[in-house]
């Protein structure tokens, strides 16, 4: 049920979403927009396995929800010529479930496992060997009678994704060559990721309104393309031409609730708890997820990487502070204390 709430609040996605967001994915390297100096690394990795014949070393990339983790182990796969297997953390309970994974990989094979920090513990250790030496060790039967059967794999490549990289355990962090960190996006990266989107699915988008839309992305391409999309409802529905203009980006956000610098009301709501509730900070995690009657994995996965990327957010080893810069943009918010009281409860 939690996991469910995250997924809801951060992405905010309905089936038709997750079915254009396959379909906005960049397919090549070449086609990939941000990350330059991830994308120069990467190439010379594929460059020189791909001039050995060998298969990548396996990869962990890390970073918020919604940066192209996924896009990019597609991109290898394709890159590499290879089927790629893909599944979560969560989705593998029991090291049975690995065991039919792994022997079902082929030579070169991708295997991508998203929120690869959820791996149980058993599941873990299993997972050692079959990284290190494509190889795996598992008991049959119980007692006097157990004996252990050793099963080789063809050499595949692992590909982690995971938005709390500090969780994953040192032992699996460590069978990785190759480790690549996504930041967030500049305004006219997700621009350019949004002309191209519009273009995909047939929208007349002025370059204008397309910087709009990118300033309010949250740095992120993921949320760029869902805006893109509400902003095309609107237009469709409120415009005779459906044209996006940047008259009718400015009306379709604000419709959305959506400020200026990208903040929706769940973050506008932990800002002003902050600030009234608890003066400002400091405040700890849990007593504030218990305040918003939020999960403390959303507030840290979900909300707080952009409030702390835009300076509006500290982290102190006495708890969460505003920073001068969030509690001007709070006071600058015309809110009257019962429409406080009514947005707060």
């Amino acid at each position: 049920m939690m996991e469910e709430r995250k997924q809801i609040l951060f992405n905010q996605e309905t089936e038709e979403d997750r079915v254009y967001s396959l379909s906005l994915r960049p397919a090549q390297l070449i086609e990939f927009i941000g990350q330059k100096e991830l994308i120069e690394n990467l190439k010379v990795s594929l460059q020189a396995a791909r001039q050995r014949g060998e298969c990548l070393e396996h990869m962990l990339l890390s970073g918020p929800p919604g940066l192209g983790k996924t896009s990019l182990a597609n991109i290898v796969a394709h890159e590499m010529n290879a089927r790629i297997t893909v599944t979560s953390g969560p989705a593998i309970e029991r090291a049975g479930d690995l065991i039919g994974i792994l022997t079902n990989l082929g030579q070169g094979d991708i295997l991508f496992i998203d929120e690869i920090h959820r791996l149980s513990k058993v599941v873990e250790e299993f997972l050692y060997p079959a990284m290190e030496g494509f190889k795996i060790d598992f008991v049959v039967d119980k007692g006097p009678y157990a004996r252990t059967i050793n099963f080789n794999l063809k050499p595949f490549t692992l590909i982690g994704a995971t938005t709390r990289s500090g969780l994953l355990a040192s032992p699996l962090r460590e069978r990785f060559g190759i480790f690549h960190h996504l930041d967030f996006y500049n305004t006219d990266e997700l621009r350019e990721i949004v002309t191209n989107s519009a273009q995909k699915i047939n929208v007349v988008l002025e370059d204008t309104a397309a910087v709009e839309i990118a300033r309010r992305a949250r740095g992120t391409p993921r949320i760029a393309n869902r805006l893109l999309r509400r902003v095309r409802d609107y237009a469709q529905v409120k415009t005779s031409s459906g044209h996006i203009t940047l008259s009718v980006a400015d009306e379709a956000l604000k419709a959305l609730a959506i400020d200026a610098l990208g903040l929706d009301e769940n973050d506008r709501k932990l800002l002003r708890v902050v600030s009234d509730h608890y003066k400002g900070g400091p405040v700890g995690i849990e007593a504030l997820a218990a305040t918003l009657n939020e999960e403390v994995d959303t507030l840290v996965d979900v909300i707080e990487p952009y409030l702390l990327k835009i300076g509006f957010l500290k982290r102190t080893p006495r708890g969460r502070e505003l920073t001068e810069t969030s509690l001007k943009h709070i006071k600058g918010a015309s809110h009257t204390p019962k429409e406080l009281q009514q947005r707060l409860y």
